[in-house]
């Protein structure tokens, strides 16, 4: 056997290329079921990023929509529930040009509405009436006016006639239709909230002409949030309600919502995308559950009458979709060695069939780093949690007696979580000799709703206190260099990155890609679904301004003296270039070493390859730059000023 190189930590080479992270990596998304067909989308990084439905029949997987379709809708911007199925036929949004399709079994896809101001997405199949019913996003005429847009819940004709059958409220989501096609169940909620923090549940009998009579209250409210309304087979409303301080499946009776088997586990998860689901009846007695355990997802049975679950093995530990027919389940599922995937598991034997995989080849094992899930002490009392990834790679060893740079990592959202299925862009780091640690702060899902309220009026200080103990955590463990602390983030993830360097002095380098600097520009450029989201996360418009000021890094510059380095689309409209750009030009003035990437044609998360590979590239060069372990021959992928 031979003896592993000796290479310093940060510097190993490794077979896991920013190439391959971007060419092994195919999101897999959106599962639904037609008869016993199984279908999903999955992201073509080659090719633009572009959304494509494939679809499983039998022992054959077939490509619905070939270029240059993209099955992708923008509703809320986040988008999801981009297409349905009907038996063999399937609806879906083309989001070249926003219009609705329809493909007959194998024939051609065709549009059936006109291409306009509308964005739809959320499909429920009303076949008696020849429509759908989804929901409607109709944008102004002048997008310069930045007027937000009208939501409702609206019919769309297959000739294309879209008649409007509930409005009046800020938002909508998740309609869907009684078995015998008489009722109509959906969510609802109004601003301030976002749909994590309180929605309401409406039904409603259908008129003979195909409108809506009057609509029943189910269940939610300011405080309780709903998600994920589905039917029975046998005509019997369920819910996911966190009216327990977690989020467990109820059923609506004439006596009030009746808990199936309450847990302190999360049966739900925040309304980012539509059409997310985490059970679905295998029979009118039967539920199949995916749920969260301290992070972690495990699958189960639920009997309908008695409430108990059964546990079903899968050798998964995050299983981030479901769908369920007769005997068995969809899932797309994966492990800390098992990329995300689509699995088929047979209910009647356990039996697991992998019908797709976002990563065709995995890494040799001997590359991969399998995380440690780690509880911790924080700031007043709290105790976060995170997954920590240890260097790892077969062929070299660190010189005795070092320590490894650690990468923390602050999710988005802020209202998200981390899992720990494999990803390469993780193991991209690890394989290199960096340590990382996937912080699950104070606000994150899949720890009940006290844990998520923790970030209420506190996103930029719960977080960052989280990620900033998390770190010292490690170097008093002995498990990471206190000299080489690194943060990065995205998105919401951005802010924490920023505030971590900004007011605090535990990190020494940063990345952010596509970070919030300002809220108040936030607040000012922030689209329809997140506008008021600030007034959950950091205070009610009357006393924004002086909070915002005191937490936005923009305008505490001079606090800042780690280098950095900043990666922008310039397509968001989530967050605009100019956030990360006045940080950019504050850190030059400065003369702190400050490098920023600007990418064509990305928005707010980048989809293309050459993206991928650029920012990985052009990240590690400016950590190994700036921690000595640069090969002095290597080209530089990007411009660092202040150098």
């Amino acid at each position: 056997m031979s003896m592993p190189n000796i290479a310093p930590y940060g510097a190993w080479p490794s077979p896991i290329s920013a190439a391959t992270v971007a060419a092994g990596a195919t999101p897999l998304s959106q599962l639904a079921l037609g008869n016993h067909d199984i279908y999903w989308l999955a992201g073509r990084p080659a090719e633009g990023g572009r959304n494509t439905l494939l679809r499983r029949r039998g022992a054959e997987t077939a490509e619905l929509t070939p270029l240059p379709l993209n099955v992708r809708s923008r509703v809320h911007e986040y988008g999801g529930g981009a297409y349905a199925v009907d038996g063999g036929t399937v609806y879906f949004c083309h989001d070249g040009d926003k219009r609705l399709y329809r493909k007959v079994a194998d024939g051609e896809a065709v549009p059936f509405t006109q291409p306009g101001r509308q964005r739809f997405a959320d499909f429920a199949i009303d076949a008696a009436r020849s429509r759908l019913i989804a929901v409607r996003e109709q944008h102004p005429h002048d997008p310069a006016s930045h007027a937000h847009p009208d939501n409702t819940l609206c019919a769309v004709g297959f000739d294309g006639a879209e008649t409007v059958l509930v409005q009046g409220n800020d938002f909508y989501s998740s309609p869907r239709l009684s078995p015998d096609g008489r009722h109509l169940a959906w969510l609802s909620w109004d601003h301030p909230r976002m749909p994590w923090q309180g929605t309401e549940l409406w039904l409603a009998a259908f008129n003979a002409d195909g409108t809506l009579g009057a609509a029943l209250k189910v269940a939610g409210g300011a405080d309780e949030a709903i998600c994920q309304p589905e039917w029975a087979p046998d005509g019997a409303l369920y819910f996911v309600s966190d009216r327990s301080g977690w989020w467990n499946i109820y059923r609506h009776t004439d006596a009030g919502p009746q808990a199936v088997c309450p847990m302190a586990a999360e049966f739900g998860s925040p309304h980012w995308v539509f059409g997310n689901a985490m059970y679905g009846f295998t029979s009118a007695t039967e539920i199949a559950a995916t749920y969260i355990e301290q992070g972690v997802s495990k699958l189960a049975r639920i009997d309908t009458l008695t409430g108990r679950l059964t546990a079903i093995e899968t050798p998964y530990g995050e299983i981030r979709e479901l769908k369920a027919g007769p005997g068995f389940v969809a899932v797309l599922a994966g492990s800390p060695v098992i990329p995300l995937e689509l699995a088929r598991i047979d209910l009647s034997n356990g039996e697991l069939e992998v019908l797709a995989q976002s990563i065709d080849t995995a890494p040799d094992t001997g590359y991969l780093s399998v995380p440690a899930s780690i509880s911790y002490p924080s700031a007043n009392g709290r105790t976060a949690h995170a997954f920590y990834y240890p260097p790892a790679n077969k062929d070299v060893q660190a010189p005795a007696g070092s320590k490894p740079p650690v990468i923390v990592i602050g999710h988005g959202g802020p209202t998200g979580m981390t899992v720990n299925t494999l990803k390469l862009a993780t193991q991209f780091w690890t394989s290199r000799g960096f340590g990382l640690l996937d912080v699950n702060y104070g606000g994150s899902t899949g720890f009940g709703r006290a844990y998520r309220d923790l970030l209420k009026g506190q996103w930029g200080v719960v977080d960052v206190e989280d990620c900033v103990a998390g770190a010292r955590h490690l170097a008093q463990q002995g498990l990471a260099d206190p000299e080489r602390l690194i943060i990065r983030g995205s998105s919401a993830g951005g802010l924490t990155t920023l505030c971590a360097l900004t007011f605090h002095d535990v990190f020494k380098l940063g990345a952010s890609y596509y970070g919030v600097s300002d809220l108040k520009g936030l607040d000012q450029d922030s689209h329809k679904f997140e506008s008021h989201y600030n007034e959950y996360l950091i205070a009610p418009a009357a006393e924004a301004d002086a909070v915002y000021r005191q937490r936005s890094p923009i305008h505490h510059t001079d606090k800042l003296a780690c280098p950095m380095i900043f990666f922008q689309g310039k397509d968001d409209m989530v967050v605009p270039p100019s956030q990360s750009v006045a940080m950019v030009r504050a850190l030059k003035a400065r003369g702190i070493p400050v490098a920023y990437v600007e990418l064509e044609g990305e928005g707010h998360g980048f989809r293309k390859a050459e993206s991928i590979i650029r920012t990985l590239e052009a990240e590690l060069y400016f950590y190994q730059r700036m921690f000595g372990l640069h090969d002095a021959g290597q080209a530089a992928p990007v411009t660092i000023d202040n150098l």
